[in-house]
């Protein structure tokens, strides 16, 4: 990863641990290869790795932090999903009495 884009990218982020998320997530797109959002939004060089392209992204406004923002407020509100308690098992049923 290029220590000059890492700089310039958090000129423009402000926040180490957001511009982390945003890089590890945009790098999980690009090394996906499936769909649309897997190819560089950038003009792209020999030699340069995912991380790079994610911080040339960032630092040329392609893309921001302001989806992750919303995840984890809607994270934040949402209840966690609730948990089916699980049913014990029937009860053979007793022998009959032998007459």
């Amino acid at each position: 990863m290029n220590i000059e884009l890492t700089k310039r990218a958090l000129e423009k982020i402000g926040n180490q641990h957001i511009l982390v998320n945003v890089i590890s997530r945009r790098v999980r797109q690009l090394n996906s290869g499936s769909g649309g959002s897997s190819r560089p939004l950038v003009e792209v060089t020999p030699g340069m790795g995912a991380a790079d392209i994610a911080l040339l992204e960032v630092i040329e406004d392609k893309i921001g932090y302001e989806l992750i923002v919303e995840e984890a407020a809607v994270a934040e509100v949402a209840p966690p999903p609730r948990k089916r308690a699980k049913r014990a098992p029937a009860a053979a049923p007793a022998p009959a009495a032998a007459a």
